[in-house]
């Protein structure tokens, strides 16, 4: 489940991933939701939220794995077993510069 903020908390903004650099990632992997879901291993439903950055009325922050396994897959890295990695099949294209949130 994705975590979420209630009013009293409080993020770091320089290490999240916007909403909109997430659609973005997503996008210039040439994605679709169901596809970014399975590479992530996660449900489509929370590439949604991700992406509309709410759920329940309440913001969903990325969670910094996702983060990560994002720019993995961004430079072809499809798995790693904590030794070797494995490659993407299809050369992943040079990673997005996304647009910043302010």
């Amino acid at each position: 489940m994705a975590p979420r903020l209630d009013d009293d908390d409080t993020i770091d903004e320089e290490q999240v991933m916007a909403p909109e650099q997430f659609r973005a990632w997503r996008k210039a992997l040439g994605l679709k939701q169901r596809d970014a879901a399975d590479r992530l291993g996660l449900k489509k439903r929370m590439i949604q939220y991700y992406e509309k950055g709410k759920r329940d009325g309440k913001s969903v922050v990325i969670p910094k794995t996702v983060r990560l396994a994002c720019a993995a897959l961004a430079h072809g890295v499809a798995d790693f077993d904590g030794v070797t990695e494995s490659r993407l099949q299809d050369a992943a294209p040079p990673p997005v510069e996304a647009p910043t949130h302010s």
